[in-house]
């Protein structure tokens, strides 16, 4: 087909002839799926063998213990998310704006962190269980964190904040008038809320509910802290311990489905929700002042949550770091490990902005077939955990760039196929919030298209950008089990540190670099989500 009559502007928006751009995001997006094609190429073609022997031994109860683990997660999330957002949002006592701040910086605990604290706090012979059996004597039962009720109970108190954060935004910008005409009507209070309050903010809670089930299908850490096996624990036990590579494909493959299966859920859910908030009689609900007895009653409820999720774990790790420094166990070795995470963290973070940027672009300003397939392509990562992916990183590069097995490369590439994706996010939003007018008319000046974003666009969408360096280099810094498996020897993180010695039960040295990751993660936290709540 000839081209000769078509002018050069229909030829870009039709994709008719893909421009440079097009081909670099192409080849970064072809980059990024090839961990996913790997794993499905290798498990597809596995021997039947394979599959009848996972099959008939480990897939029925790595299914039945990832499925309940969830299901038990999802009710804890929903039940803290949603009445700790109603509390801080539809009441007004004593601290209430304060709590709304702290009920946030259990997202700055890595899960991992979470669960070698409780196998203390709840273990054999440890406070919890000496109270317990106190109180009701040395035969008394009491439930062990390495069980079910230890995984769901370390996973809720870890994940929650995903709800909260937007059911209370969804809260926020709730119109009370639908409230209010149940209640003329003759609705009871609770009637209400479950039957019109729940369905108008159900959009926000499906987000927030698929962000934590997400997280807990593809945590490692807690789970093989608290030896409970999910997929992704049993896909790091074929790799280390059998040395099975196609077992493992095998079983990542599942995995990924799962995660698949939670994102069409979600989409699906999405597109059923019909709920829409007319402006007429639009009325923001204005918090209730308390009296003094539910003023104790709900501060009461927060100190119980955040204390379980935040306070407990904090202290205790501040008296052993302080345990540990007085004998001696905080060593100059220990500044290696803070410098191998900020150095693989701040490389992953920088090459995601350089990598991410003409991505981002290429969604946000010429969303053409082609190129919204290229995006779908690099956000493969959010359904990618750190074991699977690495399981391919390992393979492809032993086998096509055996020189750099074993190297610190490796282990970035691992990084950025896994986290790129929560960049992208932020890159996006903040490009979306730029008009494109500002750009043509710099281009109707003459200005290339390179210049125009450096001129024009960077200046105004730095703010966004940095918030995508951030978000990455945090998800480095607690990134564990793609740093077990593709670390080169000797070198070791604070998240690797943290594990090794929690595995061990050596929780007096595990504390420092734990207590480090929290005091960087805890401030990003709170400036990241306080640039949200500023919106609402």
């Amino acid at each position: 087909m000839a081209f000769g009559n078509i002018p050069l502007s229909l030829r870009r928006r039709g994709s008719l002839i893909p421009s440079p751009l097009t081909f670099l995001g192409l080849t970064v997006a072809g980059s990024l799926t090839l961990p996913l094609l790997y794993v499905s190429y290798k498990a597809l073609t596995a021997d039947l063998a394979v599959w009848h022997r996972l099959w008939t031994t480990r897939v029925p109860e790595l299914f039945l213990n990832t499925i309940s683990l969830a299901l038990g997660v999802a009710v804890g999330t929903l039940v803290l998310g949603i009445s700790l957002a109603w509390l801080l949002t539809r009441y007004r006592f004593v601290g209430s704006t304060l709590w709304g701040w702290i009920v946030i910086l259990p997202l700055a605990i890595p899960s991992y962190v979470l669960a070698y604290i409780y196998t203390y706090v709840m273990g054999k012979g440890g406070p919890v269980e000496s109270f317990w059996q106190g109180m009701f004597g040395p035969d008394a039962f009491f439930p062990s964190p390495f069980s079910y009720t230890g995984a769901v109970l370390v996973m809720t108190l870890n994940t929650f904040p995903f709800v909260y954060l937007l059911a209370r935004a969804a809260l926020l910008n709730f119109n009370l008038s639908y409230e209010e005409v149940a209640r003329a009507t003759g609705v009871t209070r609770v009637s209400t809320f479950f039957r019109v309050s729940l369905p108008l903010i159900r959009p926000s809670l499906i987000a927030g509910l698929f962000l934590a089930l997400l997280y807990v299908v593809s945590d490692f850490g807690a789970v093989s802290l608290l030896r409970y096996q999910t997929f992704t624990y049993a896909v790091y036990q074929q790799m280390t311990g059998r040395y099975d590579h196609t077992a493992a494909a095998c079983l990542s493959l599942l995995l990924v489905s799962f995660a698949f299966l939670f994102l069409i859920a979600e989409r699906w859910s999405r597109q059923r929700s019909r709920f829409y908030q007319t402006t007429g009689q639009f009325r923001r609900a204005s918090p209730q002042p308390c009296s003094l007895l539910s003023t104790f009653l709900i501060t009461g409820y927060l100190i119980l949550v955040v204390g379980a999720a935040f306070g407990i774990p904090v202290i205790l790790l501040i008296q052993w770091t302080l345990s540990a420094a007085a004998e001696g166990d905080v060593t100059l070795r220990f500044l290696e490990f803070v410098w191998n995470s900020v150095f693989l963290s701040g490389t992953t973070a920088t090459l995601a902005l350089i990598v991410g940027t003409p991505l981002a672009y290429l969604a946000c300003r010429r969303p053409t077939r082609i190129n919204l397939l290229i995006i779908q392509g690099a956000y493969t990562g959010y359904v990618l955990p750190g074991p699977v992916a690495a399981l391919a990183l390992l393979v492809l590069i032993s086998q096509t760039v055996p020189v750099l097995y074993g190297t610190a490369l490796v282990l970035i590439l691992a990084y950025l196929v896994h986290f790129l994706p929560a960049g992208l996010q932020a890159m996006e939003s903040a490009l979306h919030q730029v008009t494109p007018n500002l750009e043509e008319a710099a281009r109707s000046l003459g200005s290339p298209i390179y210049r125009t974003f450096q001129k024009v666009t960077l200046p105004l969408v730095r703010g966004g950008f940095l918030s995508a360096w951030i978000l990455v280099f945090v998800q480095c810094m607690k990134e564990l089990p793609a740093t077990l498996l593709l670390r080169p020897v000797g070198f070791d993180t604070l998240a690797v540190r943290i594990w090794l010695e929690a595995s061990e039960e050596l929780y007096q040295l595990a504390a420092p670099p734990a207590l480090l990751i929290i005091m960087v993660t805890a401030p990003v936290v709170l400036l990241l989500v306080g640039k949200g709540r500023q919106i609402t």
